[in-house]
C-alpha cells in the first residue's frame, strides 16, 4: 500500500464536457436515421420487386412550359391546328409583305382543311384568289401534306348592317365592298 491514501482510491474518468456530449449524441442520431432509412429502402424495394433509382422521370416531375405544352398538343390531337396557328403568326414570311398587308388569315376550319383569308379590297382579293394554289402547296410543305385543302378568300365587309336606309337617296353605296 502506499503512503498517500489518495493513491490507492481508482481514478474516475472525467465527466464528458458538451463537445463530447454533442458527438455522442451526433452519432447517436446517425446511427438511428440509418436504420430508418434502411428499415424504408427496404420495404420501397419490396414494393417495387428490387433496386431502383429514385433518379427517374415520371409524370409527377416538373417539366419546362415548352415541353409541356408539345406534350398536351399531342396527347389532345391538336397538331394540325396548332400549327395552322403557327402559321398565321408567320403569314408574312409565308406570303410575303405586300401581300400581308392587304390580306390577313381570319380561322382555320379543321374538318374541310380550308383557310379563310379576308382581303382589304376587291383587287387584292382577285390576286389572292389567283395565287390560292401556289399557296396552298406552300402552305401544305410548311404544315404536312393536306393540312390546307383550300383557301377561301373574302372581300373586304362591308358597313354593319343597320335597320332603316341602307344608303342616302340618289347613292350607289360603297364603291368596293365585296370582291
Amino acid at each position: 500500500m502506499s503512503e498517500n491514501p489518495s493513491e490507492d482510491v481508482p481514478k474516475k474518468a472525467p465527466e464528458p464536457t458538451g463537445v463530447d456530449l454533442a458527438r455522442v449524441a451526433l452519432r447517436a442520431a446517425k446511427e438511428q436515421a440509418r436504420a430508418r432509412g434502411d428499415a424504408a429502402r427496404q420495404k420501397k424495394q419490396a414494393r417495387r420487386g428490387g433496386l431502383r433509382s429514385g433518379a427517374r422521370a415520371d409524370g409527377r416531375d416538373p417539366m419546362a412550359l415548352g415541353s409541356a405544352i408539345n406534350r398536351l398538343i399531342t396527347e389532345r390531337g391538336w397538331e394540325t391546328p396548332a400549327a395552322v396557328g403557327g402559321v398565321m403568326g408567320r403569314w408574312p414570311q409565308i406570303v410575303g409583305d405586300d401581300v400581308a398587308k392587304h390580306c390577313v388569315p381570319e380561322k382555320y376550319d379543321e374538318e374541310e382543311r380550308i383557310l379563310v383569308v379576308r382581303c382589304d379590297s376587291t383587287a387584292w382579293a382577285t390576286n389572292l384568289r389567283l395565287l390560292a394554289p401556289t399557296l396552298v402547296a406552300r402552305l401544305n410543305e410548311d404544315l404536312g401534306h393536306g393540312a390546307v385543302r383550300q383557301i377561301r378568300v373574302n372581300g373586304p365587309g362591308g358597313p354593319a348592317r343597320r335597320y332603316g336606309p341602307l344608303r342616302a337617296p340618289g347613292s350607289t353605296g360603297p364603291g368596293d365592298t365585296y370582291g
